[in-house]
């Protein structure tokens, strides 16, 4: 399959693919994957756009990075984006490192759970961002794809959990502009 062939509704492809160096997709771009026979929808203008954008994080275990991440869009976007996260294989809870450096930004992520990443939870989800799970991933037309390259904080002492908690802030800051909210 070539970068410019629509993929139909219902085709199921991996994110392990979207970042093949044959394609030429590099691993931290972002991608949006047209409907089958339609443009692609996350750079036209609609009559009609959703009230809120639903964002979904993926990590591994759900117990560091994409808790990490859902947090700081819950503090910084409040209401105005519906945020999801899960893993490929989840912990059975969150990291306490992680769960300790968010908590020195003044956000509580102690009432969170990793969960099971579904495929209902990608369809249902307008931006879905990886972070180190992309062969499990499933992928489907009209969706924002991005991987974000991160260390995982498990097994991290506080000061590198700090530097990635930093990276993911920066990086959601971003995303909440582009976003433009």
């Amino acid at each position: 399959m070539t970068d410019d062939h629509p993929v139909a509704a219902m085709d199921v492809e991996f994110m392990g693919k979207m970042n093949d160096p044959e394609r030429g997709t590099p691993a931290s771009s972002a991608h949006t994957v047209p409907a089958a026979g339609k443009p692609d929808t996350a750079s036209v203008c609609c009559a009609n756009p959703p009230l809120k954008t639903s964002v979904l994080f993926v990590c591994v275990h759900n117990a560091g990075r994409s808790q990490m991440a859902a947090g700081y869009v819950r503090a910084l976007a409040g209401d105005r984006i519906d945020v999801l996260s899960a893993g490929s294989a989840p912990a059975d809870q969150i990291n306490a490192i992680a769960v300790a450096a968010m908590a020195e930004e003044g956000i509580d992520i102690t009432a969170e759970a990793p969960t099971l990443l579904t495929t209902n939870a990608v369809k249902e989800s307008d931006v879905v961002i990886t972070m180190g799970c992309g062969d499990a991933c499933p992928v489907f037309p009209g969706k924002r794809y991005e991987d974000w390259k991160l260390d995982d904080p498990a097994g991290q002492e506080i000061d590198q959990v700090r530097q990635i908690r930093d990276d993911i802030k920066a990086r959601i800051q971003a995303l909440i502009d582009e976003l433009e909210l």
